[in-house]
């Protein structure tokens, strides 16, 4: 890699992480952001982020970037010092396997335009992919940078990183000081400077990253299944979690009960850390995905015998589903825990009437064959109940309508 006070960088994606790493970069090099989207491109042009991402829109708007959003792969990818692969890696769950053919498409493209720059893996991928890739494609100039980014907070821990982490091939002099030279431009980026960096083999900063978001899947798992045995047993669960959290080895963090994980990373990335266990025994890692379904399940029944004490003509009894997105400050839904929750009370309920309202989906009129209603207030009037994963204080007024698991009102 050119060492250069400014370098030429292509980031292929714009979503959560592509969008974040490239406005980092952008502050000290010139970067072009990459999509097949035309729509996000348009908008990135007018600086108008295509997510909600507080930092993302203030730096967009207010600070100083080379950046060039652009669907032109060619004019990017030509004459690189450096690609970062950050497109979109979903689970398969029939092959069992990340699937992986999006970064693998964006490789062969940067090969046919630029065959000396240094690409950077930043997409999640199974354990084991760079160093397979790198050995079917014979390439030279490789590296995988694993992203610890929350939801509507990407661009903020890209400026304040936990930790800086790179897998290379420790035995080769030049990836190794490829690697080094890419942790010290994301930490030439961040606002915090005293972070600790580690450079590791390519397959072991893949698991990082697998392992990292599964511990936290556990976690929030582990309260999860507090609440349900406290909600079953009549017990205050605000009560034993602050004694609980109390415990410095424990801490307070990650301990909000709720209807489980979702999002991004954490459902996708537990199932592939599991079938990375193939051949491995294990108890605990299959246990952490099956307990997200039980969650789901039990939240659901909870539901259901609301319905009955809530309205006594079942037939009249509505559920509203306040928010699809997985938490506050987010408009995605992808995976998200609610969602869940609507499939396991289909199962009990075939013929459960439901309303969702969902500002992310204004001008639709259903979602899964349910109404969407847009107008609040009238949501709340035709809600019997109302299922909020999180608490939102313009449902104070219908409080005693609200199911929620939401005690600490956080993330």
């Amino acid at each position: 890699m050119r060492e250069s006070n400014k370098l030429k960088i292509a980031v292929a994606g714009t979503g959560y992480v592509g969008l974040s790493i490239s406005i980092l970069l952008a502050q000290h090099n010139q970067v072009f952001a990459v999509d097949i989207d035309e729509e996000k491109i348009e908008l990135l042009k007018k600086k108008v982020s295509p997510i909600a991402d507080k930092e993302i829109v203030e730096y967009l708007t207010t600070h100083e970037l080379d950046l060039i959003p652009t669907t032109n792969a060619e004019l990017a990818y030509k004459e690189a010092d450096l690609v970062i692969i950050a497109t979109p890696t979903n689970y398969d769950s029939e092959k069992q396997f990340f699937d992986t053919s999006s970064v693998e498409q964006v490789i062969e493209l940067v090969r046919k335009y630029n065959k000396e720059t240094v690409i950077v893996v930043k997409s999640t991928v199974p354990v084991g992919f760079t160093k397979k890739i790198k050995n079917k494609l014979n390439l030279e100039n490789i590296i995988f940078n694993p992203e610890f980014l929350r939801e509507s907070k990407a661009l903020y821990d890209n400026l304040h990183p936990s930790r800086i982490i790179v897998g290379t091939d420790l035995a080769d002099k030049k990836e190794k000081k490829n690697a080094q030279y890419f942790a010290s431009l994301l930490k030439r980026g961040a606002l915090e400077q005293n972070v600790d960096t580690l450079v590791m083999g390519y397959t072991e900063a893949e698991a990082v990253k697998l392992f990292s978001n599964t511990y936290l899947a556990l976690r929030v798992s582990y309260f999860n299944e507090l609440d349900t045995y406290a909600e079953s047993k009549g017990l205050n669960t605000q009560q034993i979690i602050a004694g609980v959290g109390l415990d410095p080895r424990i801490g307070k963090g990650y301990n909000n009960p709720s209807f489980g994980y979702g999002g991004y990373c954490l459902p996708k990335d537990t199932k592939q850390l599991l079938s990375n266990y193939k051949d491995v025994p294990q108890n605990l890692i299959e246990a952490i995905v099956k307990s997200n379904d039980t969650r789901k399940e039990f939240i659901a029944d909870q539901i259901v015998n609301l319905i009955a004490k809530t309205d006594s003509d079942e037939n009249r009894a509505r559920v509203g589903v306040y928010r699809l997105t997985m938490k506050k400050n987010s408009d995605n839904f992808r995976e998200s825990s609610i969602q869940g929750v609507i499939k396991a009370l289909q199962k009990i309920k075939p013929d459960i009437k439901i309303v969702i309202y969902e500002p992310m989906l204004k001008g639709h009129s259903s979602f899964q064959g349910y109404k969407i209603e847009n107008d609040l207030e009238e949501f709340k009037k035709i809600s019997s109940i109302i299922v909020a994963n999180r608490f939102n204080d313009e449902l104070a007024d219908v409080r005693t309508k609200i199911y929620t698991r939401d005690l600490f009102h956080l993330d």
